[in-house]
């Protein structure tokens, strides 16, 4: 009887349900039905209201919106692998950077980005743009996957991989230490590739900074000698040595010739293979000696890619002509003391950085052409430099025709653009 009571129960509150919601309807109100019933008011089971095709479509929006809103809520706090460069800033080597005022840290004063005392100087209308790429993102925090993937799409910018900009096994004041070093032997080469190529004799050798455990040479060599020849050969470059070496090879020794407190003095020495390398075992950089003195100031700015930048502002400063003649260039590339300029990264992300300066004209090393070949942006002409006179001879170029000097390029075709 138990059962009978309760189903009378459910009857009777049925039945109550249905007679409220039909006064509700009845009076013009909206009322929601929690179930279907038949004609005598009893629940239909199984049975669900049928949707129309717009109320299908609205509940499909609806689902997919709320689905793409937790979806970029999730990977806008989920970090990624990568790192994004993008354009950094840009410095004329022929203007002003701002330093901290040494007499009030709380105040920044400007000064020219390249002094020279010792020789005139002449006035440098134009500009010669040096290029820089900044990094977002380090161990500590990455972009998110929205950045990285809003980034595939900016042409500006480029995607790489963490381990790419930050390797593991390198320490942060280890980085920072090697792009110091990097940026601060970039400004001697170029300080002497510019003094070389005026006319002025520089290069002295390549100091001896060190030696490795095995360096068959730390018996006979000392911290300080400057290396001047090999087997007779002047040497005037780390990279130049390192060929003499290998040509040299290692069943043989060889006459080294170097600089001992300004006395010359000769050794033989075998050099040693390392993996798969000929060499002395020691630590070396290019020695120089320079006539006057030329200053370089550039805070907070890594890296040996200014190179060629800096050897040109400093020609223009010491050349009585107006070499830019009031063009705006920008230009990027390492460069030796024999004023070779070599290939660097970020090239992409510093020809749009030119754009962003305002240069009508960018210089860029050929080994970097591959890269450039459908993505120079509008209204920059680029034109293709292996070397410093190459790049002196486009300026010169430029400072001839005018605007019209990437037309007339094109149609004279004389120096190289990439593309050409």
């Amino acid at each position: 009887m138990r059962w009978a009571r309760t189903w009378g129960k459910y009857t009777a509150l049925t039945a109550t349900l249905v007679v409220v919601h039909r006064l509700l309807l009845g009076k013009g109100s909206t009322a929601v039905t929690l179930f279907h019933a038949d004609e005598q008011g009893l629940p239909e089971n199984g049975r669900k209201p049928h949707k129309t095709k717009a109320q299908r479509r609205r509940t499909l929006g609806v689902t997919f919106l709320v689905g793409s809103l937790v979806l970029a809520v999730g990977l806008a706090a989920v970090p990624s692998a990568y790192v994004i460069e993008q354009p950094g800033p840009w410095f004329d080597t022929l203007g002003a950077v701002s330093i901290p005022d040494p007499d009030n840290a709380d105040k920044k004063i400007k000064i020219p980005l390249i002094t020279i005392d010792g020789a005139e100087t002449y006035p440098t209308p134009g500009e010669l743009d040096l290029l820089t790429v900044s990094v977002l993102g380090n161990p500590e925090q990455t972009p998110s996957w929205i950045e990285v993937a809003a980034a595939w799409f900016d042409p500006a910018k480029a995607v790489v991989p963490l381990e790419a900009i930050f390797p593991k096994q390198e320490t942060k004041e280890e980085r920072e230490a090697s792009n110091t070093a990097q940026m601060v032997n970039s400004q001697q080469d170029a300080i002497a590739a510019a003094l070389t190529n005026l006319g002025y004799v520089v290069i002295v050798g390549v100091e001896v900074l060190g030696f490795t455990d095995q360096s068959p040479a730390k018996d006979v060599l000392s911290i300080g000698d400057v290396i001047t020849a090999f087997n007779g050969t002047a040497v005037e470059s780390v990279p130049q040595l390192r060929e003499l070496l290998k040509e040299n090879g290692t069943q043989t020794p060889g006459t080294v010739s170097f600089l001992r407190n300004g006395a010359a003095q000769e050794a033989q020495i075998t050099p040693i293979d390392v993996d798969g390398n000929t060499v002395l075992g020691i630590g070396a950089t290019a020695k120089y000696d320079f006539p006057f003195e030329v200053k370089i100031r550039l805070d907070d700015v890594g890296g040996p890619s200014a190179g060629m930048m800096f050897a040109l502002g400093i020609i223009d400063k010491l050349t009585p002509d107006e070499m830019t003649a009031g063009n705006h260039f920008a230009g990027t590339g390492t460069i030796d003391a024999q004023g070779n300029v070599g290939p660097i990264g970020g090239i992409r992300q510093k020809l749009y950085g030119a754009q962003k300066a305002g240069a009508d004209y960018f210089l860029a090393p050929v080994d970097n052409c591959d890269e450039v070949v459908g993505h120079v942006p509008q209204g920059v002409s680029v034109f293709a430099v292996s070397t410093l006179d190459e790049a002196i001879n486009v300026i010169n170029f430029v400072e001839m025709h005018g605007n019209k000097a990437a037309a007339m390029n094109a149609e004279m075709n004389m120096f190289p653009t990439c593309q050409n």
